[in-house]
C-alpha cells in the first residue's frame, strides 16, 4: 500500500512540476481565446510549446497539406500510460486482430478528437487548444482521473490550407472591434470560402475514398491506433442550435446496437451540462450515419463510436454575430460548447473504459464470423488494366488484407455487372478479399452491391460501391475459397528490348495510361491512336491503343530513351513494334490511325462555377496526369483571346450571365475552328437553351408540352400535401447518388478503353434527349437500369432514353456532354478515362 500511494504521489508530483513552465493558450498567446483567430502557426507553437512542458504529452508530425503546412497529433494521457503508449496501442490493436502482439488486458479507453475539417468553420481549432491546456492543467482535477484510464488524441486541424484562406480573409475583412451586423462584409464569406482543402475537396468526404493528401496521411497514423471513439467536430448555420449525438436515420446496417446505444449514454451526459447552462441543442436529425466516407461512420465502420457535434456558426459568425432572434453568437460562445462536448466526451470514455473495450473486441470477433448478408468474400478478376493495383493501395491504406484463390475452379457468385448470380471461373492471378477479417464491416459497406436504405431522406449520396466506382469485374461470393498469397505476374521488361523498333505500342484504359501520355506529350512526343481495333502478333489491341511512332519523331534525338524511360518510371506495358504492317485490322499507317494534337486547355472558375467539380478537374489534371492546364476565372472570358486554347473545359455552374447571345456565338465560331467544350451537368443548360447547339432536354416539342403538364400537375397535387409531408415529398423529384447501367459505345472516341456498360453515379435529375446530329456515347434505356440508391419516383418516370454522355460534332470542333459527372469526388475511379478521352482523343480521331 505504501508502494501504492507513493506512486500516485510521485505521479502528482511529475504532473504538477512538468506544468510549472506550461502557459495557458491566454498567457501563450497574448490574446483570450475567441478575441480573435488564432493562425495556424500559432497554433503549431502552443501545441509544440505544451509538448515540450509536460513530459506525458507527443506532438506527432505525421504529414503536411498541399500547401506545405504541417499536420500534427497530440497524445496526452498519465503519465504512468505515457510510459507504456507503444504498449497500449499494440493491444489495442490486438484486441481487433489487427496485430498479433499484444495482450487483452488492458481497459484504456483511446478518444480521438478531430478539429476543423472543415476550413471556415474555424471554432475548432481554437478549442483545440484549450481542450490540450484542461489535460494538463494539475488543477483540473477530473481530467487528471479521466487519464488514468484513457489515452486522449487531438488533431486540432485536419485542414490547415482551407482554414488559413478562410482566417486571412477574416483579417483582411473584419471592422475593428467586429461588427456583429449580419449584413457586414466580414459575414459574407467570397467563393470558393475556406470549407475546402487546396483543391477545393470536402475532406469529411474523403475518409473512404483517399483521394487527398491530407486524408491518405490521416489514415495511416489513425489506422496505427483504431480508437474506441471518434468525434469530429463541425459548425452548421449561425441560427441553428447545437447538435450531437445519437445520430439521425438510416444508420448503415453494419452499426451495431451497442454503438447506437452508446451513442445515447454520451449524447444523455452533453444533456446534462447543457441543461445545466440552459444552451439549445438537438439530437437524432439531420446527420445521419450511412455514407461511409464521414468522419463519424468511417470510424464507426471500423470498430469506433464515431460522432460529428455541430456548433452554429460557420464562416457567417465570424468572432461576434447577431442572430436571427436578435442574440448575439460569439466566438467565446461557440468555442465553450465544444469544449464542453469535448471534455464531457472524455468523461464517458473513461467511465465506461472497460465496457468500451470489451464491445470494441466483440465487434471485430462478430464481423468477421458472419456477415448479414452471408458474404463471405469479394473475387476481383484480374484483367491487367491497372484496376487491380489501384484498388490493392487504396485497401492497403484501410489495412484490409487480401489474396488469391488456390483453386481454379468455378463456382457461384453475384455478377456486378450483369446483376445476377452466375457461375465464375477463379484464377491464381485474381483478388479475393475475404470477410473473414478484421476489417469485415468496412469491407461490406464499401463492396455492397445495393445499399439497403430505411430511409430515404439522407444527407448524402445513397450509393457508392467501389466494383461500380471502379469498373471492376467483381463477384460477391457465398462459398468459402481456399487462399494463397496474392502475387501478380510482373509486367516484363524485356519486352522493349529492340533496336530501333518501327514504333511503340501501349494499351489505354486506365488513368495511368493517361499519366504516360502526358508525359510523352510534355517530352514532346508525338503520339498517333488507332480507331479501329487491329491485331499483330496474335495479340488483339482495342481503339485507342497508342502508336509511338519512329515516323514524325525522327527530330526527337532521344525519342527511344524518352519512351522506354517512360514505361519504366509508369510501369506501362509498352510493346515495341519492328513494322507498321498488321496481321489483321489498319496498318499503322491508316487514315484510321489518327495524329493525337496535344490539347491546350483552359478550366472555367470563378464564383458561378461548382468549387467542388472545379476542384476535381484541377486535382486530376494537375496531380493525377500531371498535364499543364490554365485556369480561367469566367468573370473576364470574354476578355480572354480563346484562339490560344483548342479545349475549353466548364465545370457544372451558371454561366447564363457570362455568356450571353453573343458571347455563345462567339464561341460557337471558336468551336467551328476546331475548338472543343467539355462541358459538366449544369454547364450544359446554356447550349441547350441556344439554337446554335443541338444539345436538347427533350426529344421534339410536342414531347416538351407533354412534359411541362405533367409538372405542372405534379404541384398542382403538391399544394394540397400537409406541411410535415412536404420535405418528404420533395425527394420524389430528386436523386441522392444512384448508381444506373449506362449503355456505351466503346468504338466511339469517348468511349475508347470501355466496354458496352458503364455504371454512372447520378446526382441530379436533369436530363436531356438523345441527340438527333451528333454521338449518343453513354445513355440510359430504361428505369430498370437503376442498380443501387434513390432515384425518386419523378425522376425513374422520366428517365428512359436519356443522354448520360455525348459528342456534338460542330465544323472543325466539337462539344462533348458529361451529363453525369465521371470525376464526382474523384473517387469515381472509372470515370477518369471517360474525361481523359474528352480531352485527348475526341476530336482527333
Amino acid at each position: 500500500m505504501i508502494r501504492f500511494y507513493l506512486s500516485i504521489l510521485l505521479s502528482l508530483l511529475f504532473v504538477v512540476d512538468s506544468f510549472s513552465q506550461t502557459k495557458s493558450p491566454k498567457d501563450y498567446l497574448g490574446y483570450e481565446l475567441g478575441s480573435r483567430f488564432t493562425r495556424h502557426h500559432n497554433v503549431v507553437g502552443y501545441f509544440n510549446h505544451i509538448a515540450g512542458e509536460n513530459q506525458h504529452v507527443k506532438l506527432i508530425n505525421y504529414g503536411e497539406t498541399y500547401e506545405k503546412r504541417s499536420l500534427n497529433l497530440a497524445i496526452v494521457t498519465s503519465p504512468e500510460n505515457f510510459s507504456k503508449l507503444d504498449e497500449i496501442r499494440e493491444n489495442q490493436l490486438f484486441a481487433a486482430g489487427l496485430s498479433e502482439k499484444g495482450s487483452n488486458d488492458q481497459d484504456i479507453a483511446i478518444v480521438w478528437l478531430s478539429y476543423n475539417v472543415h476550413g471556415n468553420e474555424s471554432v475548432s481549432t481554437e478549442v483545440a487548444m484549450q481542450t490540450l491546456f484542461e489535460l494538463v492543467d494539475p488543477s483540473n482535477t477530473s481530467a487528471q482521473e479521466w487519464l488514468k484510464n484513457t489515452v486522449v488524441i487531438i488533431d486540432p486541424c485536419i485542414n490547415p490550407d482551407g482554414r488559413e484562406r478562410y482566417v486571412n480573409w477574416y483579417y483582411q475583412k473584419a471592422n475593428m472591434p467586429y461588427n456583429k451586423n449580419p449584413d457586414a462584409i466580414e459575414h459574407h464569406e467570397p467563393w470558393p470560402g475556406g470549407r475546402a482543402n487546396h483543391y477545393l475537396f470536402d475532406l469529411n468526404r474523403d475518409w473512404a475514398w483517399a483521394t487527398q493528401i491530407e486524408t491518405r496521411q490521416r489514415l495511416k497514423v489513425y489506422n496505427q491506433w483504431m480508437p474506441h471513439v471518434h468525434v469530429d467536430f463541425h459548425e452548421q448555420g449561425v441560427n441553428s442550435p447545437y447538435y450531437f449525438a445519437p445520430a439521425a436515420e438510416p444508420y448503415h446496417e453494419v452499426v451495431t446496437d451497442f454503438q447506437r446505444e452508446f451513442q445515447k449514454t454520451i449524447g444523455k451526459n452533453h444533456a446534462r451540462y447543457f441543461d445545466k447552462k440552459g444552451w439549445l441543442y438537438f439530437t437524432k436529425e439531420e446527420f445521419d450515419l450511412l455514407y461511409p466516407s464521414y468522419g463519424d461512420t468511417y470510424p464507426m465502420f471500423n470498430g469506433a463510436i464515431g460522432m460529428t457535434y455541430e456548433q452554429g456558426g460557420s464562416g457567417a459568425a465570424g468572432v461576434g454575430v447577431k442572430t436571427k432572434e436578435g442574440s448575439e453568437l460569439t466566438l467565446k460562445d461557440r468555442i465553450e460548447h465544444h469544449l464542453t462536448t469535448g471534455l464531457s466526451t472524455i468523461e464517458v470514455s473513461s467511465k465506461n473504459a472497460s465496457l468500451l473495450h470489451d464491445e470494441y473486441r466483440s465487434y471485430f470477433r462478430n464481423a468477421q464470423e458472419k456477415t448479414s448478408d452471408g458474404v463471405t468474400g469479394y473475387l476481383i478478376k484480374n484483367n491487367e488494366d491497372d484496376k487491380i493495383e489501384s484498388l490493392t493501395e487504396l485497401l492497403d491504406l484501410h489495412d484490409i488484407k487480401y489474396a488469391s484463390p488456390s483453386s481454379t475452379a468455378s463456382i457461384k457468385g453475384y455478377s456486378y455487372i450483369q446483376n445476377k448470380d452466375v457461375k465464375v471461373a477463379l484464377s491464381n492471378n485474381d483478388l479475393l478479399i475475404s470477410t473473414a477479417q478484421p476489417k469485415s464491416n468496412l469491407i461490406k459497406a464499401l463492396f455492397e452491391a445495393k445499399t439497403k436504405l430505411n430511409d430515404s431522406l439522407t444527407y448524402d449520396i445513397t450509393a457508392w460501391s467501389l466494383p461500380y466506382a471502379r469498373g471492376l469485374e467483381a463477384y460477391a461470393l457465398k462459398t468459402k475459397i481456399e487462399e494463397k498469397e496474392f502475387s501478380p505476374e510482373k509486367r516484363r521488361a524485356d519486352r522493349l528490348k529492340m533496336d530501333r523498333p518501327y514504333a511503340y505500342l501501349s494499351k489505354w484504359n486506365s488513368a495511368k495510361d493517361v499519366r504516360f501520355l502526358s508525359y510523352l506529350l510534355k517530352n514532346k512526343v508525338k503520339v498517333r491512336f488507332t480507331n479501329r481495333k487491329f491485331t499483330m502478333k496474335e495479340q488483339q489491341y482495342a481503339p485507342g491503343t497508342l502508336l509511338i511512332t519512329r515516323a514524325g519523331n525522327e527530330n526527337l534525338k532521344a525519342f527511344d530513351s524518352i519512351v522506354t524511360t517512360g514505361a519504366s518510371a509508369f510501369s506501362r506495358p509498352v510493346v515495341p513494334m519492328e513494322s507498321g504492317m498488321v496481321t489483321s485490322g489498319v496498318d499503322f499507317g491508316s487514315n484510321k490511325v489518327s495524329f493525337l494534337k496535344k490539347p491546350k486547355i483552359a478550366i472555367l472558375t470563378g464564383s458561378s462555377v461548382s468549387s467542388l467539380n472545379f476542384g476535381a478537374i484541377w486535382h486530376f489534371m494537375e496531380q493525377q496526369i500531371q498535364y499543364e492546364a490554365t485556369v480561367i476565372d469566367v468573370s473576364y472570358i470574354s476578355d480572354v483571346a480563346l484562339h490560344k486554347y483548342n479545349v475549353l473545359v466548364m465545370p457544372k455552374g451558371n454561366y447564363s450571365k457570362f455568356f450571353d447571345k453573343t458571347q455563345l456565338n462567339e464561341l460557337s465560331t471558336w468551336v467551328n475552328s476546331g475548338g472543343k467544350v467539355v462541358a459538366f451537368g449544369s454547364a450544359i443548360s446554356i447550349f441547350a437553351a441556344s439554337d446554335a447547339f443541338k444539345i436538347s432536354r427533350f426529344e421534339s416539342d410536342k414531347e416538351k408540352v407533354r412534359e411541362e403538364a405533367r409538372i405542372d400537375s405534379i404541384r398542382k397535387e403538391s399544394r394540397l400535401i400537409s406541411y410535415d409531408q412536404r420535405e418528404r415529398n420533395s425527394i420524389s423529384n430528386m436523386v441522392q447518388g444512384s448508381i444506373f447501367k449506362t449503355s456505351l459505345d466503346p468504338t466511339n472516341p469517348l468511349g475508347f478503353g470501355y466496354s458496352t456498360n458503364y455504371f454512372t453515379l447520378k446526382t441530379s435529375s436533369g436530363k436531356y434527349a438523345y441527340l438527333k446530329n451528333g454521338y449518343n456515347v453513354g445513355v440510359i434505356k430504361n428505369a430498370e437500369d437503376q442498380i443501387s440508391g434513390f432515384a425518386g419516383s419523378q425522376v425513374l418516370d422520366g428517365i428512359d432514353d436519356t443522354l448520360v454522355y455525348g459528342v456534338e460534332k460542330k465544323g472543325q470542333g466539337s462539344l462533348v456532354y458529361l451529363i453525369d459527372d465521371p470525376l464526382f469526388r474523384n473517387f469515381w475511379e472509372n470515370g477518369k478515362l471517360l474525361f481523359s478521352n474528352a480531352i485527348f482523343m475526341v476530336g482527333n480521331e
